[in-house]
């Protein structure tokens, strides 16, 4: 970490902390403290202490421990302030010097760092998350934020919110776990089956938004897909019957397994037919098709499965001609039947493209474009824009480019776009 003074501003560093670590502190936390918002508060706290340490004194070997035992000093410091606090005592608590500001011990850390005992305690957080008495946008918005260390800023452009309207949203689901006494637990077997499929859809956004960042100069936000891949094992472990989770997991190891590959030496984006193989990694791609395979054999398809057959095609053919588009484009019609969604079709549109040529995509991506549900989505614009360039109109690419840049797309994203402008002129 850089020294005071030098790097991003104070804030970005306290945003990357909390981004990088609030999924596995806070877990403990709110078992601790039975509420969310001491929860984060003490994280945040311990953070700023990191803030001041780590660049004197070094990153300790497992920043995990170290804020973890921090936050809860500062949190039972609190709580002792404001137990004696009162009318006669006010004063003195406001000269009340928290006595935890040394840095841990070794032996503290220790002490504090389980990581089962942290992984069961980030799946009880998921599962009271996802409590059916808080809405489905409130479940998976409440998980992203303390699950995924996502920003408030983050979530709400992925709900397409103003920012101020997401915060609410999220005021309001932790007062409703408080108020509605949520228990922060697993449930048994029958209510865990009922919340299974949003908790599944909670780790696909996570493991997506560490995949295609929506925010920032990275493109890749490694640390949320490795939390999203292990939450999905684990969740594996505690329902080892269930295909879907299978299905996930396959998913983001297949993705996962072509990251390398999915930027230059300088971090820019490097499109799927135009990356280098042999950076893939080929023991993940195999871990991934035999989960994928033991998940197929449940005879029990869902979603999941389906997109990871789909990230299989690409990741087991031997280059991207011999890419099998057809069989992927019946994949994403088979997809579309069962969990239908504009994404879904754009990208069957591009499938299709592959399969039978760009006009055949392109009057696909149109009909899209017509039903405005896909109105100012990145990908709409920027997928036009790429099959016009192939079909040789350039004045309509062009358009088609800007108006994929307008709706501010993250860095490399951004210099992708900015090129294909150039190479045309």
């Amino acid at each position: 970490m850089p020294a005071l003074g030098e790097g991003p501003p104070p804030d970005e560093r306290l945003e990357g902390l909390y981004r990088a670590h609030a999924g596995q502190v806070l877990g403990p936390l709110i078992r601790m403290l039975r509420d969310f918002d001491a929860a984060e508060d003490a994280l945040h706290e311990a953070i700023v202490v990191a803030l001041e340490r780590w660049p004197r004194d070094g990153e300790p070997d497992n920043p995990v421990a170290w804020l973890l035992t921090v936050a809860r000093r500062r949190a039972l410091d609190r709580a002792r302030r404001e137990a004696r606090r009162g009318p006669k005592e006010e004063e003195a608590a406001r000269r009340d010097v928290p006595t935890h500001d040394a840095a841990p011990d070794p032996a503290e850390i220790v002490e504090a760092l389980d990581m089962d005992a942290i992984a069961d305690d980030q799946l009880r957080l998921i599962f009271t998350c996802c409590h059916p008495a808080l809405s489905p946008d409130a479940q998976v918005a409440l998980t992203l934020r303390t699950s995924g260390g996502l920003t408030t800023g983050e979530i709400a452009r992925a709900f397409l919110v103003p920012e101020a309207t997401m915060a609410q949203r999220l005021v309001r689901a932790k007062r409703k776990i408080l108020a509605a006494g949520i228990p922060f637990a697993v449930p048994e077997a029958p209510q865990r089956a009922e919340r299974l499929d949003v908790v599944l859809h909670v780790l696909y956004l996570v493991f997506n938004e560490g995949y295609r960042a929506t925010a920032g100069d990275q493109l890749i936000r490694r640390d949320l897909c490795a939390e999203a891949i292990r939450l999905a094992r684990v969740l594996g472990d505690l329902v080892p019957d269930e295909p879907e989770v299978d299905g996930l997991v396959a998913l983001m190891l297949l993705h996962d397994a072509r990251r390398e590959g999915r930027l230059d030496a300088a971090g820019d984006l490097v499109l799927l037919a135009d990356q280098d193989r042999d950076l893939w990694d080929r023991d993940q791609i195999a871990l991934g098709a035999a989960r994928l395979e033991r998940a197929l054999s449940e005879r029990r398809i869902g979603p999941y499965q389906l997109e990871a057959a789909i990230a299989a095609a690409h990741s087991t053919a031997p280059s991207a001609e011999e890419t099998d588009w057809v069989d992927i484009a019946g994949l994403y019609g088979l997809l579309a039947r069962i969990a239908p969604s504009p994404v879904v079709s754009l990208n069957r549109a591009v499938a299709i493209a592959m399969a039978d040529g760009p006009a055949v995509g392109l009057a696909l991506v149109d009909q899209l474009a017509a039903e405005e549900t896909l109105g100012d989505h990145l990908l709409l614009h920027s997928t036009r824009a790429d099959l016009l360039r192939r079909l040789d109109r350039p004045a309509e690419a062009r358009q088609a480019y800007e108006r994929a840049l307008a709706l501010k797309p993250t860095g490399p994203e951004a210099r992708f776009l900015h090129r294909r402008l150039d190479e045309m002129g």
